[in-house]
């Protein structure tokens, strides 16, 4: 006779030629399955609403930039307070590299363009957020820092500060 290839039990020989398990383990593996199918179910249903949820935020944190502190028909009805983003980036050995050769040669590095581009993206739509979190729907006299951390290698951080405000009506 055959043995179950999961507890070791004696099988009948129509059984170990379909499968090797034993009633038992078939039943527990079914069961596994339908377990795993689930959960798997579950985990993508998660995924899709936490997606959605991200997606609503982002529609939602639409405030205003300005690197003033007025424009025409804006009319700030409160100042909240002052919100920073911070966005730390590197350069990796590769960029840096070609980025000095073309400080030699001269022209311009489209790689540390790009990632500088991508930092400002970023540090302005973390400062967007931040003024959504304080209740404002504008940030006004927005201003933006570039530091060299030489410290930590080639490490650059972009700081965006400005004042969050709430304001009425648009800006035409």
């Amino acid at each position: 006779m055959a043995k179950c290839t999961n507890c070791g039990k004696k099988i009948s020989f129509g059984n170990a030629w379909a499968d090797s398990l034993c009633p038992d383990c078939k039943l527990n593996s079914q069961r596994n399955n339908a377990l795993l199918k689930g959960t798997d179910e579950l985990l993508r249903n998660q995924k899709a609403k936490r997606q959605d949820e991200e997606r609503a935020i982002k529609a939602e944190i639409n405030a205003v930039l300005l690197t003033t502190e007025t424009a025409p028909n804006l009319n700030i009805t409160k100042r909240i307070e002052i919100v920073t983003a911070e966005c730390a980036f590197g350069m990796n050995i590769f960029k840096d590299l070609f980025a000095g050769v073309r400080d030699i040669v001269g022209g311009r590095s489209d790689a540390v363009q790009r990632r500088m581009r991508d930092s400002r993206k970023t540090a302005l739509y973390e400062l967007k957020r931040e003024a959504h979190m304080v209740g404002a729907n504008a940030v006004v006299g927005v201003d933006l820092d570039y530091v060299e951390l030489s410290a930590a290698g080639s490490m650059v951080m972009l700081v965006a500060s400005g004042t969050a405000v709430i304001i009425e009506g648009t800006l035409d």
